[in-house]
């Protein structure tokens, strides 16, 4: 009995190691997206930036994908710097059309469609990012982010995928992981995130 794939989803662990932060709750994210996206039928690969990587490795990765889930913790407001560095060189290589061809402009209106170079438009993207920040210092014009969302956050990593010409998924967000976590509950939202989308 043959079984036919639901997709290829390629899912990047971010956490970068501190003493204070060993990762755990963002490994077992990953590896429960894995177990749920598995046992619905697509196929996964996960790299992680704790693990050496080839660049040409990874943008056949990419172009494997139909899917891209980046798990991140966010430190100081973005990715972490070992992400970053990873963006810097595979997403740098890419631009010679693995993931983007140029940057969409051409000579003859050079102030024209700055960004519409993307040669993924058939990937869709989904962040999962866990924060130390509590749920209520989002969307609250008295608290910490001034009425910000989460994706008004995280806008220049959006921008990062739209310029390889991916579609955005739902975000996924874990709140206040390092002094008051519900790692249970996390786990229970994180897999009904999975199950509306996939």
């Amino acid at each position: 009995m043959s079984t036919t794939s639901l997709g290829n989803v390629l899912i990047i662990n971010a956490h970068q190691y501190y003493p204070f932060s060993e990762g755990k709750l963002n490994a077992a994210l990953v590896d429960k997206a894995v177990t749920l996206l598995e046992g619905k039928g697509y196929n996964t690969r996960v790299v992680t930036m704790a693990e050496k990587y080839d660049v040409d490795e990874q943008l056949a990765h990419h172009q494997w994908a139909n899917f891209v889930i980046l798990q991140s913790p966010i430190n100081w407001m973005g990715v972490p710097w070992s992400f970053k560095k990873y963006m810097d060189e595979v997403y740098t290589a890419g631009m010679g059309g693995a993931l983007c061809a140029g940057d969409g402009r051409v000579a003859e209106e050079p102030k024209k469609n700055y960004g519409t170079g993307g040669t993924l438009a058939d990937v869709k993207y989904m962040m999962s990012l866990t924060f130390n920040a509590p749920e209520e210092s989002f969307n609250d014009n008295e608290e910490f982010f001034d009425g910000k969302s989460v994706d008004d956050l995280m806008f220049p990593m959006h921008m990062n995928f739209k310029f390889f010409g991916m579609t955005p998924m739902e975000t996924f967000a874990s709140f206040d992981v390092m002094k008051n976590a519900d790692v249970e509950n996390d786990f229970k939202r994180f897999e009904a995130h999975i199950n509306k989308h996939f």
